[in-house]
């Protein structure tokens, strides 16, 4: 199959809506995940949730997108991206406005994981399906597009919230109910998004292949091609690419521990600054939040310039730096500790935040990369849990500069697996990628001096 056609400069506007319609759709994921952290003050004090119950909450959504990621992106590699494409939005809709009508907190826990199956599916649909349409050359720009529209949707979370704050107890269910509003407006938009060529050619699809293409860009496209050999989920840790898949896993799992712990209680931490005042907690968190999408807007704009290897060892480096920073530092101000927030989150999102969209889709070959983000996303929402149920029992116990220690051991683990393991992929054709895994498998010395470095 010839998929330089892609390549054309005359797909630009094609290229554009297929990154858009897929950034609405982490948009909604940042904002879901997050809008629950401004709604958790309110639905304390309405129902009197213990540090338990609201560890629950915060979690339940991460929890399902475990699920979610790992069992609906191993649909995508074998039922097409398309069809899942808009079904996971619908999911959105559904138990997002069921969320914003729980009558208690179980009934909250049960749809917001339910909700979160959805938002894991959506991470290796819409980050594969724009990796397999876009050119070599812009693909690391595109990709990260998604990884900074999350962010941009968890700033909306805080400002939705801000607004929304003076309608009083009941505000939290407006939130709440914002996100499958927005939801529904994606789907009708998304409908008219083709399927993959790339993952029909995979699948033996060649005239469907060469159909969309032909659509795509008014040019005959040959269907010659060899059909590969399906590829099973435990291809994953297989010699070819189980050192690809620990670096996926491990550095997305790092970078959760820490953002997801810092993001999901920057209001609670905020509000013991500011003397129980939800108003001056919640702008903190903006600020906090604007930095965040500040690191993940870098991130776009260097990704294909610095390449993806530097571009990770610098964020982890100085993420890992603000968090030592802030767990020597027991009394900060609250000035000071919305200052280092703001920088440790930039760094965060200007490195791993963006390119744990970036590299599952390119280190794995078709029949493998919807399943790889979707094991990577799985295993970071190990790491977010941990951060956001352990972190506030470790503040209990030692405090909040100690407890903050969780998330700099996390961030030194991200640098070392980052600077051991971590390609070198701008540039590359996803065939050309594929062609050097190939190459690599044909024996161990080639895949332990390949992956190491870059490829």
């Amino acid at each position: 199959m010839d998929f330089q056609v892609l390549e054309s400069h005359r797909l630009k506007s094609f290229h554009n809506r297929m990154t858009l319609l897929s950034a609405a759709g982490t948009f909604l994921d940042g904002f879901d995940l997050t809008v629950i952290a401004v709604a958790l003050p309110f639905l304390s004090k309405q129902w009197h949730i213990g540090a338990g119950l609201m560890g629950l909450a915060a979690s339940s959504a991460v929890i399902g997108m475990l699920v979610g990621s790992i069992v609906l992106g191993r649909l995508t590699d074998r039922l097409g991206r398309k069809k899942l494409y808009v079904f996971d939005l619908l999911s959105f809709v559904i138990f997002a406005a069921l969320t914003a009508f729980s009558q208690n907190v179980w009934e909250l826990i049960a749809f917001r994981f339910l909700l979160g199956i959805g938002i894991g599916a959506d991470y290796p649909i819409s980050s594969t399906l724009v990796a397999e349409f876009s050119s070599s050359r812009r693909r690391g720009r595109h990709v990260t597009t998604l990884g900074a529209m999350w962010f941009v949707g968890a700033m909306a979370a805080y400002v939705i919230g801000l607004v929304m704050t003076p309608l009083g107890a009941q505000a939290w269910r407006y939130m709440l109910l914002f996100g499958a509003v927005l939801a529904l407006v994606v789907i009708l938009f998304r409908a008219a998004i083709p399927e993959s060529p790339r993952w029909l050619a995979q699948t033996g699809q060649f005239e469907q292949a060469a159909d969309v293409l032909q659509r795509l860009t008014g040019q005959p496209v040959s269907t010659v091609g060899a059909v590969t050999a399906p590829s099973k989920w435990s291809d994953l840790f297989s010699p070819q690419f189980v050192r690809r898949t620990l670096f996926v896993c491990v550095f997305w799992f790092a970078y959760d521990v820490a953002y997801y712990g810092i993001s999901m209680y920057t209001p609670t931490i905020l509000k013991t600054f500011t003397h129980g005042g939800q108003f001056g907690a919640s702008l903190g968190a903006i600020v906090i939040s604007f930095l965040s999408c500040l690191g993940a807007i870098l991130g776009l704009s260097l990704v294909d310039r610095w390449g993806r290897r530097p571009l990770i060892l610098f964020s982890f480096a100085g993420l890992t730096v603000m968090l030592v920073v802030l767990a020597f530092d027991p009394a900060p101000s609250l000035v000071s500790l919305v200052f280092l927030f703001g920088l440790a989150v930039l760094f965060a999102n200007m490195g791993p935040g963006v390119l744990d969209f970036v590299y599952p889709t390119e280190l794995f070959p078709t029949g493998l990369r919807a399943s790889a983000t979707g094991l990577g996303t799985a295993v970071s929402r190990v790491g977010a849990i941990l951060g956001v149920s352990v972190f506030p029992q470790l503040v209990k116990t030692w405090g909040n500069a100690p407890a903050l220690w969780l998330f700099a051991v996390a961030s030194m683990l991200g640098l070392v697996v980052s600077v051991w393991l971590a390609p070198e992929t701008k540039s590359k054709s996803l065939e050309e990628l594929n062609q050097q895994s190939a190459q690599q498998g044909s024996g161990s010395h080639s895949v332990s001096a390949g992956v190491g470095g870059p490829v």
